[in-house]
């Protein structure tokens, strides 16, 4: 498809998700801006608009449109909120973030450097300014701490790990899928003051593990 028919294919995906979902008109408009046929494989860009996942190499996968908008939607940012995001993967998920929160807000960590490598030329190309580093995504990012927002693309089996609570400010949100295999749920939790969170379930969900 050329850029024209892959622009009539998003819409298209927009309006589905604007029937089938709760997601606010603010979450969809940041989809509808993101060119996720950028961001999939060359061989896979005729389906860039299922709403699926699909893989993009390293065992790793671009989320279903859906699932990207209900969790940037559970975040609750504003222009301007910092947000941390665990598992760059090949960036689509970030680029979307970004489109809500604005230029030099978001920061992702990604454990594979050629997938790292590979979202920074995509932003460079595409006009993202999304800050993304290599490492082990359980360790957070403190030098650029603290977060109004954090979220996980890849499923923790045994919680969110501290450091990302820490470096999330009091009153700030984390999305991330919980647990294992088949046992996996979406929360939200909510940082209170002396570490305390809340504790919202959204449902059954299926991610890679965090590495």
């Amino acid at each position: 498809m050329d850029d024209t028919e892959q622009a009539v294919a998003r819409r298209r995906l927009i309006e589905r998700l604007r029937r089938r979902t709760d997601v606010s008109d603010r979450t969809l408009a940041a989809l509808e801006s993101v060119p996720r046929h950028e961001f999939v494989p060359d061989r896979l860009r005729s389906a860039a608009y299922a709403d699926r996942p699909l893989p993009i190499g390293h065992d790793q996968t671009i989320s279903a449109p859906h699932m990207v908008a209900i969790m940037t939607d559970l975040l609750d940012v504003d222009e301007g909120d910092r947000v941390l995001e665990i598992g760059t993967g090949c960036g689509y998920h970030a680029a979307v973030v970004s489109e809500v929160v604005g230029p030099e807000t978001v920061y992702s960590v990604e454990y594979v450097p050629e997938l790292a490598a590979d979202a920074r030329r995509r932003f460079d190309r595409l006009g993202y300014d999304v800050s993304v580093h290599v490492g082990d995504g359980r360790e957070g990012l403190p030098s650029e701490a603290p977060f109004d927002a954090t979220y996980l693309t890849c499923a923790a089996a045994d919680g969110v790990p501290d450091p990302l609570l820490a470096d999330t400010c009091v009153g700030g949100r984390i999305v991330a899928p919980i647990g294992g295999g088949r046992s996996q749920r979406l929360v939200r939790l909510t940082v209170r003051e002396g570490g305390d969170v809340d504790r919202e379930d959204h449902g059954g969900v299926r991610f890679v593990p965090l590495q």
